[in-house]
């Protein structure tokens, strides 16, 4: 039946509640839809492609995202005496940094707590060491020591190819006196078999004078996992610049399978105190092959770098030691005026798989050519 303005009149309830009951139901299903269409779209977005950079203030980090899986993080612990890169990951998610001493994982050695990730300082910035710095430092000793302290997040920028985070530092002495402000910016980059990093990295002398003394300690270091350090015949004791020796034992090499590789054709040990445009470490965990390259860049300082690559599992490139690379025969003692400044550029691939000197050789001209 219907009423005077054409409108459908139901005298049978039960059946005016079944339709009800009907429109409801359709309502209800519509809603989820538009749920779960939205739960979908927004689980996409964040697991989708290109490079996503999380802050997180209160934990005193950034992580970065590349499609969706974590690589790295910018941390600033107050337990570690500058801020760093940790850990560090291949595309396919394999840990290829030290656990120890934020992580310590089964196996690894427990040598140099200052060894931290991916960094950037210095073993004697106006007679303070910066390097060797960590809490394991007496605090009767802690007056020869410096730390880096992090400042502000100045910018952030996710993106599909890469993403890009700036941040400023300070160089602090042991009165905590600033020494040096340091700007850096980093670029984070990646696809289906390769990680990288870009770091440019800019200090300026504050108030005094800045005299980078040649030591060995410096200046972008990385340390890495267990298996990538070379296989090792017997224990080492290392002396800092301050003094203090540390002693590396030998322990079981099973499952070590590391191997430096410099641009001028050093491999193993011979690398280091060596000059070179590049250095790449070659090894394999849990049947990944894993190529690390650290490149050097024309622009920096003491160019081509001198390599403080350890069998024992440190990465590093110093451009600054010069004297007690080349036994005296060269000295640097980088210095800046107040005021003045300097800027170091490196790039660090994380690459899944085994990589040629030409290969690297290709990769190295494609940093000059994307960082001026």
């Amino acid at each position: 039946m219907q009423s005077e303005d054409g409108k459908q009149i139901c005298f049978e309830a039960g059946r005016c509640m079944s339709k009800l009951r009907s429109t409801s139901l359709i309502s209800l299903l519509l809603s989820l839809i538009v749920l779960l269409t939205g739960t979908v779209f927004s689980q996409t977005k964040s697991q989708g492609s290109g490079v996503t950079l999380i802050r997180n203030d209160s934990a005193h980090r950034v992580d970065v995202m590349i499609d969706g899986q974590p690589f790295t993080s910018y941390i600033w612990p107050d337990s570690v005496k500058k801020p760093v890169l940790y850990p560090l990951r291949t595309a396919r998610g394999t840990l290829v940094t030290r656990g120890y001493p934020l992580d310590p994982r089964p196996g690894e050695r427990v040598d140099h707590p200052h060894h931290v990730g991916l960094w950037f300082n210095y073993g004697d910035v106006i007679g303070l060491d910066f390097w060797n710095n960590s809490e394991a430092i007496p605090e009767k000793e802690r007056s020869k020591y410096g730390h880096i302290v992090h400042r502000a997040i100045k910018r952030i920028k996710d993106g599909k190819s890469k993403g890009e985070l700036e941040v400023e530092m300070e160089w602090l002495g042991p009165d905590g006196a600033s020494i040096l402000r340091e700007e850096t910016a980093f670029v984070f980059f990646g696809d289906a078999g390769s990680r990288g990093i870009d770091r440019v990295t800019k200090l300026t002398a504050l108030a005094k004078r800045v005299v980078f003394n040649d030591n060995k300690e410096g200046v972008i270091g990385m340390r890495v996992a267990r298996q990538l350090e070379q296989p090792a015949d017997k224990p080492e004791v290392f002396t800092d610049a301050s003094g203090q020796a540390t002693a590396v034992p030998k322990l079981d090499n099973t499952g070590v399978t590391g191997r430096y590789l410099s641009s001028e054709g050093k491999s193993g040990d011979a690398v280091w105190g060596t000059r070179g445009r590049w250095t790449m470490l070659t090894g394999e965990i849990d049947q990944e092959k894993i190529t690390l390259a650290m490149l050097d860049h024309p622009k920096n300082p003491g160019y081509p770098t001198y390599w403080h690559a350890r069998g024992y599992g440190l990465f590093a490139a110093n451009t600054l030691g010069q004297k007690v690379f080349s036994e005296g025969k060269e000295t640097l003692n980088f210095t800046l005026e107040p005021g003045q400044s300097v800027t170091f550029r490196y790039r660090v691939l994380i690459l899944s798989g085994s990589a040629t000197p030409d290969e690297l050789e290709a990769q190295h001209r494609k940093f000059l050519n994307e960082v001026k």
